[in-house]
């Protein structure tokens, strides 16, 4: 079969400078995409100069860029407490840039489009491993409710726009990530980015206790970044919802969105206790219980995206290693931190 994007064609990845867009754009170099040689162009725009939140700039954006592929990773995205802090930012500002960028590209006739959701869309007590079936089927989890209702309106936008209008537009919904690019901030960062700081930190400063959230027993699944960033692509190429082989849900009706993830998932006391281990840190973890969980189990079936011939390839291990080493030899903590270093072993 070939494949459903070309080396010439125009792409437009949206959150380039993300965690998830840096991915993208890594992997579409590393597969030949972009190539001026081949006449591909890849397109990215900063914050300062194209406003997603604004539909007239998205609008006037793509009469003259005019980009045939479109990726969307951009995205207000934060961990337990940003969400909880923070709700209307978190559905207004993930509407707001979604609906104007799949409107436009619909208007503007992109070729394809892959819009990225997350795990969170499902039902805090789906059954496990979740199936794309359990999407709509329960109560959300409230912690992240905002985002997780901005997000399901993205898949089903690009799926009735494929119904309605034949607009070529696939969803994949990643599970927990982590990677080069992460989001460190202590008030905003996901589960894995949050341990990986403060147990660097607790090495760095000789710290005798780390104290985490919760009670340590929520099973969660983890994804290196560049194994997501090489499913766009994968699903790009060959994911045709149409096709009569394509994967289907439980009624036989095709799907237009996809798990991505391990299908491996690991408690956050194990997680918490591997990472110290690698960054050598020997001192007392003790679980504030005063602090929530989230969602107690969330692991995803990845058996629809595996047929379609992909797999993830990163071990956790190994991933936690690439990410640590990463990390110094990018991020400078202790210069940043040091004035209220007592702050991130709350």
């Amino acid at each position: 079969m070939s494949k459903l994007i070309k080396k010439n064609d125009v792409f437009f990845v949206a959150g380039h400078n993300g965690m998830v867009g840096q991915s993208i754009v890594r992997s579409l170099l590393n597969k030949g995409y972009c190539d001026p040689k081949n006449e591909g162009k890849l397109i990215t725009q900063g914050r300062s100069d194209l406003n997603l939140l604004n539909f007239e700039d998205v609008n006037k954006w793509f009469k003259v860029n005019n980009p045939n592929v479109v990726i969307i990773a951009a995205a207000k995205v934060g961990g337990i407490k940003a969400n909880s802090d923070y709700p209307f930012d978190f559905i207004f500002e993930n509407l707001k840039i979604q609906q104007n960028i799949i409107e436009n590209s619909w208007k503007h006739g992109v070729r394809r489009l892959l819009f990225l959701g997350s795990s969170c869309i499902y039902p805090k007590f789906a059954k496990q491993p979740i199936k794309e079936d359990e999407l709509l089927t329960g109560s959300l989890e409230a912690t992240n409710q905002w985002y997780a209702v901005a997000k399901i309106a993205g898949i089903k936008l690009c799926e009735a726009l494929r119904i309605q209008h034949d607009f070529d537009a696939i969803s994949l919904m990643p599970t927990n990530l982590y990677g080069p690019g992460d989001n460190y901030e202590p008030s905003t960062s996901h589960v894995f980015a949050a341990l990986i700081r403060k147990f660097i930190l607790a090495k760095e400063f000789d710290k005798r206790k780390v104290i985490c959230w919760g009670d340590g027993s929520p099973l969660r699944e983890f994804l290196h970044v560049d194994d997501l960033g090489d499913a766009c692509i994968h699903a790009l190429e060959n994911w045709d919802p149409n096709r009569y082989d394509a994967p289907t849900d439980k009624f036989g009706n095709y799907l237009s969105y996809l798990n991505v993830g391990t299908g491996i998932d690991v408690t956050i006391k194990d997680l918490a206790n591997m990472i110290a281990k690698i960054v050598d840190y020997d001192g007392e973890i003790e679980w504030d219980e005063s602090k929530p969980n989230g969602t107690p189990k969330k692991q995803l079936d990845i058996s629809k995206i595996k047929s379609l011939g992909w797999q993830p390839n990163i071990k956790l291990e190994e991933g936690i290693r690439m990410t640590i080493e990463d990390i110094k030899r990018n991020c400078n903590f202790s210069e940043k931190t040091s004035k209220s270093i007592k702050n991130f072993f709350k």
